[in-house]
């Protein structure tokens, strides 16, 4: 007959030597690939940024600007060719 001391001995090794295995084993090195193509992809369809772009970016980052209204002031700038369009309107 088992005793309660046997059982408990038992239950807390099984997932130990179930286990054993994954623990035995190391991660293997991840292997050396060349880029993945969704990079080369994105390469391909960016396209360089105008001087334009370049000046109104610089702009946007000097009045702190971010998200929806970053975008906004930036292709303001853009159609009006770089050049900082009116002041917008405070919200």
């Amino acid at each position: 007959m088992k005793t309660i001391s046997t059982l408990a001995t038992a239950t807390a090794l099984a997932p130990l030597l179930l286990m054993g295995g994954a623990f035995a084993q190391t991660p293997a090195a991840p292997a050396a690939t060349p880029a993945p193509a969704a990079t080369t992809k994105m390469s391909k369809d960016t396209k360089p940024h105008t001087a334009a772009s370049i000046e109104c970016s610089k702009e946007a980052d000097a009045k702190g600007l971010h998200g929806k209204e970053r975008k906004k002031f930036r292709s303001e700038c853009k159609k009006s060719g770089g050049a900082a369009p009116a002041a917008a309107p405070a919200k």
